[in-house]
């Protein structure tokens, strides 16, 4: 269970990361209230999940998360450079988080 918290917070860290760049500066106001939305559901299920896991493998699985999936998100939606050695280095981190979450660092 703790793993899907950190999982799922993972992938809020994706919103909040693409929100942070759709509200241009917290300029605009509902790009920003998803944000703290997002943000906080995050942070609030990375810490429910740290209560059972070990710190540096959540953190590490968070961020991977976090990281990949608005690499993706902005290729597919936000019209990032789309190239193979940005795809191998995804698969990478992705083939990392795996092995960090199988580690089984669950106390």
């Amino acid at each position: 269970m703790a793993w899907l918290l950190v999982i799922v917070a993972g992938l809020l860290e994706t919103g909040f990361a693409v929100c942070l760049k759709l509200s241009h500066g917290f300029s605009r106001l509902w790009p920003t209230v998803a944000f703290c939305i997002f943000a906080l559901g995050s942070f609030g299920l990375l810490t429910l999940s740290l209560k059972k896991l070990d710190v540096g493998p959540a953190y590490a699985v968070w961020t991977g998360i976090g990281a990949a999936g608005t690499a993706i998100y902005g290729m597919i939606f936000l019209g990032d450079i789309v190239s193979t050695l940005k795809i191998m280095s995804i698969s990478f981190v992705i083939v990392g988080i795996i092995g960090l979450q199988l580690s089984g660092s669950a106390h």
